[in-house]
């Protein structure tokens, strides 16, 4: 061995003890006993689904208050989607006990595909239906399917389309379709009026009102179309995306200005006659955590009430902005799925965690939020599909959301509390509407329910 070597090399007695004092130490190490933290144990993806803790619930239950709703009205009609004032009757009348009275079939139901997005409308005496590809029904308020009528455009192929929305001005029927066409029928006969196609798919829900007919297409412009012709007057465009959901919002209409709400999350507000720009606003912000807040949407159907519009989508935000000037008013940290519902001074909605949400209209801070079924499965690893939540709605004094889940719930505007549940069979596919003193909404398996 070189002198080197043996400058550095250990004793073999020096070895051992090193290593001895190696393995105590490993044994130390091992017989340290493992501290369990106290308190229950809760999945990683339990903040996904409700962050309310038990203080924040009694927190939450002491900031309870009193609401004032707006008188029942016994309407007739609910002949378009209700963000605009003009169509909109704030509290329909409707009885306590909810007993089913009849059930069609209006076409093809929800498939892998397909989907019914459709809300039905109500208007002279008719309940129209779109289904899941394009057949419109009229069924009688006794349950009598009075005519179908399928819209497919002549270049298409059956299947090829979904989505769409429905639309009643006097004796017209407007019908938008996924493919890119919105069509006029007569509402007594289901004879074609006229067809206009649009340069784009997936055309949103439309409104119609005075001498034009808005609705959005391809999630980036906005058309206007004449009424009585079927001829493009004007249209505005917005940033292109990708990431859209199914079944644009119906257009607003008010004080002289269509509002459009795009797949980008931007709310453009435009002059009506000319479609010159007047504002924009834009719901965005996304909830941490979540792969669905990477769609900017508008999924909860804006509606102006008392000068302002709500709006909000599925990735965490709900807005209210200036309806004359867009100026913001607040953010809420509550994403919207389906319909906000202003009235009494405060802001109901189904989060996109799966809950009915009463937020303060004053500035949107949250009151209360009351769970409603989420995954279809509970299992973590089986955690892919969620139920569907369609509303809220107010009338007979009660919250109502309809379900995939087979149940037609009713809720206290006050506390948030379960007051009724009501068996949808095949469960709802589309927001329940109210017209007559009856509740109308259309099941997944594709039948028109009457509930009375």
């Amino acid at each position: 061995m070189s002198g080197s070597a043996q400058k550095h090399a250990m004793p073999v007695a020096q070895r051992r003890i090193v290593l001895a004092a190696v393995a105590l130490a490993v044994v130390a190490g091992c017989s340290e006993r493992e501290i369990i933290l106290p308190g229950k144990r809760e999945p990683i993806s339990a903040i996904l689904t409700s962050d309310t803790t038990e203080t924040e619930a009694e927190a939450v239950t002491e900031a309870v208050r009193d609401i004032t709703l707006p008188p029942q009205v016994a309407n007739t009609e609910a002949a378009q989607s209700f963000g605009t004032p003009a169509f909109r009757t704030d509290h329909p009348q409707l009885g306590q006990s909810l007993t089913p009275i009849w059930s069609v079939n209006i076409g093809k139901g929800d498939s892998r595909k397909h989907r019914i997005v459709a809300d039905p409308v109500v208007s002279g005496g008719r309940i129209f239906t779109l289904d899941a590809e394009t057949t419109v029904t009229a069924v009688s308020t006794s349950g009598q399917v009075l005519w179908q009528r399928d819209t497919l455009p002549a270049r298409a192929d059956e299947g090829d389309g979904t989505g769409g929305g429905l639309a009643v001005d006097g004796d017209i029927l407007f019908v938008s379709s996924g493919l890119g066409t919105l069509t006029a029928l007569d509402t007594a006969t289901g004879g074609t009026i006229w067809t206009q196609e649009l340069e784009a798919v997936g055309v949103g829900r439309p409104t119609a009102f005075e001498e034009l007919v808005y609705v959005m297409a391809g999630d980036d412009t906005g058309w206007a179309i004449e009424k009585d012709t079927g001829r493009i007057a004007w249209r505005v465009t917005s940033s292109e995306t990708r990431t859209n959901v199914l079944g644009g919002p119906a257009p607003i209409v008010t004080d002289g200005l269509a509002v459009f709400s795009f797949g980008s999350g931007e709310l453009q507000a435009v002059f009506r006659q000319g479609g010159l720009r007047r504002w924009d606003a834009s719901v965005l912000g996304e909830r941490q955590g979540r792969a669905l807040s990477k769609v900017d949407d508008v999924t909860g159907r804006p509606i102006a009430k008392d000068g302002v519009i709500y709006a909000g989508n599925q990735s965490g935000r709900t807005v209210a902005v200036n309806a004359g000037s867009g100026a913001p008013i607040w953010t809420s940290g509550e994403g919207a799925i389906d319909t906000v519902l202003p009235v009494g001074g405060s802001v109901f909605l189904v989060s996109d965690r799966n809950e009915l949400v009463r937020l303060n209209g004053e500035d949107g801070s949250r009151i209360w939020g009351t769970r409603l079924p989420n995954f279809v499965r509970e299992r973590p690893q089986r955690q892919s599909e969620v139920f569907a939540h369609h509303g809220p709605v107010l009338a007979g004094g009660r919250l109502l959301v309809a379900s995939s889940d087979d149940a037609l719930r009713s809720f206290d505007p006050v506390s948030g509390g379960l007051t009724g549940l009501t068996d949808i069979p095949g469960g709802a596919s589309t927001a329940p509407v109210v017209a007559g003193q009856t509740l109308y909404v259309v099941s997944r398996k594709g039948q028109l329910l009457a509930y009375r």
